[in-house]
């Protein structure tokens, strides 16, 4: 019996020997790591880092934690700039989002961010990426945000940044960008936001008002021609300044949700209307350094107006300073220098200064005639100046330094004063 017993035993041990040593060494094996980085993905971040010069890469800079002995992903405190999808599942985790901080990175972006199909957010703001922006870019379908501003950037903008259907907001601005806008850009129905500005892009700007989401509208400082296009009503913020663009202003009486309107240097001639300075929401106007002849400004006595900064210097502005300037309540600063505006300063300027009034530049134009007596106590307590006008000017008043013009030149000025 005790034979039997101990072959059981035997039997017994040698059977469950296997199992248990199997249990064991599954115990000691690392469970898996779920939701690791797509292998393509961890390669095109690798291919982006080696694009850029290491001696821009500062040690507190985001790609100096880019270590890729961890998982871009998973790796606890590196890989600082970027934003991974984690899905519940087993599947791999992928790279939605880079946004590099602004510490200078000299470089080229390198054609593999194309490989990163789950991108939404491509921002790479204030560095010194150079060259064309890679055509790969314009394959990520899931763009949303691709913030490229104040680098180095070359060449045009492709017609194919018409087929990212998702994005929101474009900013290219301060780059050294050639060639035109693409015809088809109000193809991009998403579009809240649009930053052009500061490139050597030229041509007539093409018809906008296909983005019907649009709020932020930036063109500025580029070589664009040709009369206004059509826009969208739902700008908030237009600004066209520094360009060639000519013709009459009237087209923009139809945004009414603008807070904001820059269109200065330019060669827009005819009327200031008076919708544009009584938009329900507008806070600035410049209009300067344009062929403007005439501003109209109605009585808004009784109405809230918003507008706080007018700005119409540099145009040839003729007849007598609008009274009905004094109506809206908000206004602080008012810029009407170098142009043609001639008659005496209305009494009623003279209320309005330090409350609100905090600017006034009026200078360089043929104003005739004594001071408010507000100016001769209040003057030094804004900014602004009268000189070069044909006024009775003290000089010790520091609104008045500069001098005015000779007698021969205020000759003229009191025959246009005459005419008015």
């Amino acid at each position: 019996m005790a034979s039997q017993s101990s072959s059981s035993s035997s039997m017994f041990f040698s059977f469950t020997m296997p199992i248990a040593l199997s249990l064991l060494l599954l115990a000691s094996v690392p469970p898996p790591v779920l939701s690791a980085t797509l292998p393509s993905d961890i390669q095109a971040l690798e291919s982006i880092l080696r694009s850029i010069d290491p001696s821009s890469i500062s040690p507190a800079s985001y790609l100096s934690t880019w270590d890729f002995s961890e998982d871009p992903c998973e790796g606890a405190g590196t890989f600082l700039g970027i934003i991974c999808s984690f899905p519940l599942d087993n599947t791999t985790s992928r790279v939605t989002e880079i946004e590099l901080d602004d510490v200078g990175y000299d470089g080229f972006l390198s054609v593999s961010i194309g490989n990163l199909t789950e991108l939404t957010v491509l921002s790479l703001n204030k560095n010194r990426f150079r060259g064309p922006i890679p055509e790969s870019v314009f394959t990520l379908r899931k763009l949303v945000r691709l913030s490229l501003a104040e680098n180095y950037f070359t060449g045009d903008i492709p017609e194919r940044i018409t087929h990212l259907m998702e994005l929101k907001v474009i900013d290219l601005s301060k780059n050294s960008l050639a060639g035109a806008v693409p015809l088809r850009i109000s193809a991009l129905r998403s579009l809240t936001h649009l930053s052009l500005s500061g490139n050597y892009l030229a041509g007539r700007i093409p018809a906008l008002n296909g983005l019907w989401k649009l709020e932020v509208l930036e063109l500025g400082n580029n070589h664009f021609y040709g009369a206004l296009p059509k826009l969208p009503t739902s700008l908030r913020v237009l600004s066209i300044s520094h360009n060639g663009l000519a013709g009459r202003i009237s087209p923009l009486h139809r945004l009414k949700q603008l807070v904001r309107l820059d269109v200065s240097d330019n060669r827009f001639s005819s009327t200031i209307g008076h919708e544009i300075l009584t938009f329900p929401e507008i806070t600035l106007v410049n209009v300067s350094y344009n062929m403007l002849t005439s501003l109209e400004v109605i009585n808004f006595t009784g109405r809230q107006s918003r507008l706080r900064i007018l700005d119409a210097e540099g145009n040839h502005l003729q007849g007598r300073l609008p009274i009905n300037l004094a109506t809206f309540e908000n206004l602080r600063e008012i810029n009407l220098r170098n142009n043609m505006f001639s008659g005496g300063i209305p009494k009623v300027y003279g209320k309005k200064l330090t409350s609100p009034w905090r600017s006034l530049y009026l200078d360089h134009n043929y104003l005739t005639g004594d001071l408010p007596e507000q100016f001769h106590k209040l003057s030094r307590l804004i900014k602004g100046s009268l000189s070069n006008n044909c006024l009775e000017c003290p000089k010790n008043l520091t609104i008045c330094r500069g001098g005015q013009k000779p007698k021969s030149q205020c000759t003229n000025a009191k025959k246009m004063t005459f005419h008015d």
